[in-house]
C-alpha cells in the first residue's frame, strides 16, 4: 500500500496559494453511491465542503457529499495490481464455480 507520507496538514504549496487538495464525492439524488467528481482546493473541511457544494452541485444533482483530504486517501499500487488482486492459489472454494449442483437439493 502507498501513501502520501506528507501527513494530513501538508499544503500543494504549487496551487491555489499553498491550500491543500480535496477530493469531492457526491450521492445523486438517483444513484446509491457517491461517486468521485473532482478536486478543488480549499484552506479547510468546511471550506472544502461549501466549494464542493457550490462548485458540483449547482444543478441540484446531489444530496450528499462526502471531502476528504487528498492526503489521508491510502491506495494500492498500481504497480503491483497483478499480485495484490490475484486471487490465491489453492483457495478456489472462495469461487461459485468450485461447488458442485447436489443431486436431490431444490431451488438451487
Amino acid at each position: 500500500m502507498a501513501q502520501n507520507p506528507t501527513g494530513p496538514n501538508a499544503t500543494d504549496g504549487a496551487a491555489a496559494g499553498g491550500w491543500p487538495l480535496w477530493e469531492v464525492f457526491v450521492r445523486s439524488s438517483r444513484g446509491l453511491s457517491h461517486v468521485h467528481a473532482g478536486s478543488l482546493h480549499a484552506p479547510d473541511a468546511q471550506m472544502a465542503v461549501r466549494n464542493a457544494r457550490d462548485l458540483y452541485t449547482r444543478r441540484n444533482e446531489g444530496v450528499s457529499l462526502w471531502v476528504v483530504a487528498s492526503t489521508d486517501i491510502v491506495s494500492s499500487d498500481p504497480d503491483a495490481k497483478d499480485q495484490f488482486f490475484e486471487s490465491p492459489q489453492g483457495k478456489d472454494y472462495r469461487h461459485a464455480t468450485y461447488y458442485k449442483k447436489s443431486e436431490g437439493v431444490k431451488h438451487l
